[in-house]
Formats: structure tokens, sequence, C-alpha cells
């Protein structure tokens, strides 16, 4: 198949025409039925048609999907828990985790806890799946000798800001989510040149993260500017994902012993920004600060060779 598929239909439609077992992953972030104006869709169905409608297009998942692949579902709260039983008890899928996305701003409320956070299931169709670990890892805190500086499990919290209206990367899109979301979904539960499927494109950030990590990407939306849009984001230059999670440019404490120093800011830089190069230059300033390398010629030569070799 082409790298890059986007369809034009409804969900349901628009999987039909994919073949059994054709795809290694599912990313998606569909309508949370909170009447949000989606343009050719109102997202207001009454409850149990909504439920009807899920259960409808994740059979088609389930069709399409291969038997080692992965499915990642965003949703609301209202909702969540009825996919969690829909893919548990009706479609025997194996949970792996319950993903808390926390965001520091969100809808206000005056009665009530205003809202800080969506959460994403993720199913397996049997135990035997993707995870590359190792793709996802966060950087340590701390240097020790007994620890795997190669990081950490990122945990089932994480933390991403919005895709604010003054964003440079924004869509005209109710409900856009930031890249690094799906940048660590694709990367923990697919390989290069698997098929990711989105069923609900909407803004496209599924699509450009494939773009960029080597993943063939199916895209459906019923809306036809959706898909427009998704097309022409594809055609940007791309500098960076448009959010980062923190910690990848946290810079472990104790990294005392000057060779070990800039060997470990080397792998830094391969193993958490390849894909966010635009961070570099901050990373590196947080460096010199906590370390004080302006004031060490020569390892500021070799850290500005590295650099270099990283940046081109």
């Amino acid at each position: 198949m082409d790298k890059v598929n986007l369809i034009h239909a409804d969900a349901i439609e628009g999987m039909r025409s994919l073949k059994d077992n054709s795809v290694d992953l599912v990313v998606t972030d569909p309508p949370y039925n909170l009447s949000k104006n989606y343009g050719e869709t109102q997202d207001d169905l009454e409850f149990n048609e909504y439920l009807t409608f899920t259960e409808n297009w994740l059979k088609e998942v389930d069709r399409v999907l291969k038997p080692h692949g992965t499915i990642y579902i965003c949703m609301g709260m209202r909702f969540i828990s009825y996919i969690y039983m829909i893919l548990e008890q009706k479609m025997k899928y194996n949970f792996v985790s319950w993903i808390t996305w926390h965001y520091t701003q969100g809808v206000g409320k005056t009665k009530g806890y205003s809202p800080r956070h969506d959460d994403i299931l993720m199913f397996s169709k049997n135990r035997n799946f993707v995870f590359n670990i190792d793709s996802i890892r966060i950087p340590q805190k701390f240097y020790r000798s007994i620890n795997n500086m190669r990081g950490s499990n990122p945990g089932n919290v994480w933390k991403f800001s919005h895709v604010h209206y003054c964003s440079a990367n924004r869509q005209q899109h109710p409900t856009q989510k930031p890249e690094a979301l799906f940048e660590r979904m694709i990367l923990a539960s697919s390989n290069e040149r698997d098929t990711v499927l989105d069923p609900f494109v909407g803004s496209g950030t599924s699509a450009r993260v494939c773009q960029q990590l080597d993943r063939n990407i199916i895209g459906v939306d019923i809306n036809k500017n959706y898909i427009d849009m998704t097309k022409e984001r594809l055609q940007k230059p791309f500098y960076g994902f448009d959010s980062i999670d923190e910690r990848l440019i946290r810079i472990p404490n104790d990294l005392n012993n000057i060779r070990i120093r800039e060997e470990y800011v080397k792998n830094h830089i391969n193993w958490f920004l390849k894909n966010n190069k635009n961070q570099i230059d901050n990373f590196m300033s947080k460096y010199a600060l906590k370390y004080s390398v302006k004031n060490k010629t020569k390892e500021k030569q070799d850290m500005d060779f590295s650099l270099f070799y990283f940046r081109s």
C-alpha cells in the first residue's frame, strides 16, 4: 500500500474497504459524544445509540487488526468504562494499560472539579503484542552505575500540553491532540514500515506522526475538510513534534565524571531527542547551566562537534 492512505468515508464504511488482518496498530481519538461540532456530525447521539455505534466500529477494527496488534482509544470520562467493558468482556481483548493524559489547562467549572485529564485505553488482540520499551524510555533523575541510563518506563500518567490556539501547528479542529501523545503510542506499539490505522483521523495528528516515524498510515474521516486538512499538514516542513514530555530534556544529577558525562550527553540526544531536534538547544542550555560546561573549553568543543553531527 501507499505510505499514506486517506479515506473520505464514515469510519465503519471506510474500514470495510480494508482487508482482514491487514493492520498492525490502531490509534484513534473518536468523538466523545459531548455535542462537539465536527462539521459533518454533531456528536450528540442518544446514550445507547452511541454505544451501538462504538461496538460496530470496534468490530471492524477487530476484523482488520492482526493477531499481534494493539489498539489505543482516547476517550472522555463519561463513556470510557463502557468501552473498557466492550473490549474486555465482549471482544475478549487483553487489557494492557489505562493511561491518563494530564494537561494543565481545561474547561473551568464553578460546581464540581474542573477536568484536567483525558484517558487512553490500551488493549491488545492477544497476549503476544509489540511493545518497544527502549523507544519510549525517559531519562533517569540520577546517574548511577547500577541504573539503566538508557532510561526508565514513562509510566501510565502522561503530561503533555494541549495544542494551544496560538500554536503554529494548530488546525481548524475542535479536539486536536498533541503529536507527542501519538508519538509515544506509535513508537511503543509498532515498528518501522508497519501499518497504522486511525478510523477518526480528524486533524491528522496520527498521520503526521506516522509520516515522521516511517510508518504506513490509513486515516478515515467522514469530513472531507479534515481529509484535505491532513493532506495539507503532511506537506509542511518538519522541525520537530509540536509537544514533548518535559522529562526528555532533564539532565541527570551526579554526572561528575567528565568522560562519562560526555558519552552520556551524546547518547541522550540520540535516545531522547532524535524526533525533537528543535529541543536540542534547550537541552544543551540546561546541561551547560547544571555542569558549567561553558567554562571547560575542551568539553565544550567536543559537545559542539557532537551537536553538529546530530543536527545534520
